[in-house]
């Protein structure tokens, strides 16, 4: 059989499958099989529960059990009246709070508490000791080399950390002596340019004491102020503050009054005679100058 009579033949039979198909001859699920699942019948087996719970039931003694079945304990005087108020609240204000999460604790907290009193009472009943005596003896959950292990390397962890904080401390100590050494050598550095210093001033005639050389400190005074305190702009200043005031008229304030001519020790008193520093032969002639040693150590007091 060639490949197009293969074709064809195949072709014939998937239009005869459809055909078949639209006419309803053919449905799906024919040549799959179908598996119906079983539904599961539940049975009330009374007596099969009844045995089981037999054999779960533990018909021990009730010191082994333990369990207890009472009523809640009476509530302290100040809860109730708290809980009497929130109820009368309730019912005037006319809401419901459902969940009272105070209430429900309460609830818990008396149950135990009953619980503990009438299990306390039955135990002390039956002569069973509810407290350790001071000389009880237990047994360790761990044994002694267990615990031997434990301590050693706790104390390998605690030398381990002494070790590392001894570490620390002794370089922060490094840190601090290498800055001490670092300020203490520039000390000296600017204590050495300062005697330098006044040892030049001490040459050029500035300076006429040698007090630097016992470690005396110069005092820190302006050099530019005078035997007042004050400098020579601030000299200026007062002087012109006096003369014209801060402000507001100024005319007229040279002017005399009758007390000002009437006092005589205010006016200027001339000299007579020539002054020792006049020059010789000439009159009114200027002051001589002061030679130039003279000068250098005016100057010199005025600096220092």
């Amino acid at each position: 059989m060639s490949t197009s009579e293969y074709e064809s033949s195949e072709n014939e039979s998937d239009a005869e499958l459809q055909n078949a198909f639209a006419k309803g001859l053919i449905k799906p699920g024919l040549n799959v099989p179908v598996i119906e699942e079983k539904k599961k019948v539940y049975v009330n087996d009374i007596q099969a529960l009844k045995k089981k719970l037999q054999s779960l039931k533990n018909n021990f003694k009730w010191f082994e059990r333990l369990d207890l079945v009472c009523k809640p304990a009476p509530l302290a005087p100040e809860i109730a009246v708290q809980l009497e108020e929130e109820e009368a609240q309730k019912q005037t204000s006319g809401t419901n709070i459902v969940l009272n999460e105070f209430k429900r604790e309460t609830h818990f907290h008396r149950q135990a508490q009953a619980a503990v009193l009438e299990g306390i009472a039955r135990l002390k009943s039956l002569g069973v000791i509810t407290k350790r005596p001071e000389d009880y003896f237990a047994e360790m959950a761990k044994s002694d080399t267990h615990m031997q292990k434990v301590r050693t390397m706790l104390v390998k962890k605690q030398a381990e950390t002494e070790r590392i904080e001894k570490i620390r401390k002794l370089r922060q100590q490094r840190k601090i002596s290498k800055q001490l050494q670092k300020e203490g050598k520039l000390k000296k550095q600017n204590e050495k340019k300062e005697m330098l210093d006044e040892v030049k001033k001490f040459r050029k005639g500035i300076r006429k004491d040698l007090d630097f050389l016992e470690n005396k400190k110069p005092s820190k005074q302006n050099p530019n102020k005078t035997k007042s305190g004050f400098t020579k702009s601030e000299l200026k200043r007062k002087h012109k503050d006096k003369k014209f005031g801060f402000g507001g008229k100024k005319r007229g304030l040279k002017a005399n009054t009758r007390e000002s001519s009437a006092n005589i020790d205010d006016r200027p008193s001339f000299r007579k005679g020539p002054s020792k520093m006049m020059k010789p032969g000439k009159k009114n002639a200027k002051p001589m100058r002061p030679g130039k040693n003279r000068r250098i150590n005016a100057k010199a007091r005025r600096k220092s």
